[in-house]
């Protein structure tokens, strides 16, 4: 049987200090970091996703970050794809593969089995929606497609209405939601020699932390990049629907004060956060670190390293 290519996985909510904990670790073990976060994907969006700077990266490789625009189709078929691909060129010369990101779907697409296979299309039905959705509006579409497929439409934002548009084309020509398409988890084999983490911390600390990034981001000039991209790129495009910059939009478009623009991003980074802990939790391959009990970042990675340099001899 051949053997499995070892993955260090490193996950967790936001704001949990993953970014730095992987470098740690990537520098005691040879690592190269794929980010798995759906929005480092994205160009020009660095304040507001938090994407960690050359600096910080401190020397360690950085993959699937700044690789789309924001105005361009990204999706977790093409995420997997790459990172599939980067895996194979990593352990190629010898080093270790690290995954490392808070987007739960990415994170599945590449450590199981997800077949991808296309949904069908029917471009006169497309047609048909989009003329519809004209008419109606956003909103209304959504509903429909909350009607037939209410787990499609909780994870999307009611302003995608092209993602809501496919979804529904998927629905009405073959009575199954999209995600029986997208996330085909059919093999029970294990893809990879995993060795997963989850960071996390107590809930009100998290919230804390999340509080304190928003306000950074906005010293470091977040209202001034979100301007940027709106003038650059439509503001219904699906990274701009994304969280730190939808709310700051709300702001420039005089829906509400930058006060309530930045308390909306925090609750909303609350809220995020706690879906992703859900998710995550959900995971029992994952091995939690508690972070109260280490006093830096540095300590983390040693503990971690320690857990796995000894199965890691025997790969």
């Amino acid at each position: 049987m051949k053997s499995l290519k070892p993955l260090v996985v490193i996950v967790g909510p936001t704001a949990a200090g993953k970014t730095e904990v992987a470098i740690e670790l990537a520098k005691r073990l040879q690592g190269e970091v794929i980010s798995a976060d759906s929005m480092l994907v994205y160009r020009g969006m660095d304040i507001g996703t938090a994407k960690p700077t050359p600096e910080e990266m401190q020397g360690i490789p950085h993959y699937m970050i700044d690789i789309a625009n924001p105005d361009e189709e990204f999706s977790v078929a093409m995420f997997q794809k790459g990172a599939e691909q980067l895996i194979e060129t990593i352990t190629e010369r010898g080093h270790l593969p690290f995954l490392v990101g808070g987007t739960g779907l990415y994170v599945r697409s590449v450590i199981d089995h997800y077949d991808f296979t296309p949904a069908p299309k029917d471009d006169t039905l497309r047609q048909k929606l989009m003329e519809e959705a004209a008419n109606l509006g956003p909103l209304a579409m959504h509903q429909k497609l909350a009607e037939v497929d209410s787990a499609t439409a909780a994870r999307l934002h009611p302003n995608d209405t092209r993602r809501v548009i496919r979804a529904l084309e998927v629905y009405y020509q073959t009575g199954k939601p999209i995600t029986e398409y997208q996330y085909n988890d059919k093999v029970n084999q294990p893809k990879y020699r995993l060795f997963m983490f989850g960071l996390t911390m107590d809930r009100q600390l998290l919230y804390r932390r999340i509080e304190q990034r928003v306000d950074l981001m906005v010293t470091r000039g977040l209202v001034q990049e979100v301007r940027a991209l709106q003038k650059k790129y439509s503001t219904l495009g699906t990274a701009l629907q994304g969280l730190g910059y939808k709310e700051i939009i709300a702001h420039l478009e005089g829906a509400c004060t930058l006060e309530e623009a930045l308390e909306t991003l925090k609750r909303n980074t609350r809220r995020f956060a706690k879906r992703q802990l859900t998710w995550f939790r959900a995971d029992k391959r994952i091995q939690w670190i508690e972070l109260e009990e280490f006093t830096d970042r540095s300590e983390i990675a040693k503990e971690i390293a320690q857990k796995i340099a000894g199965e890691l001899v025997t790969v």
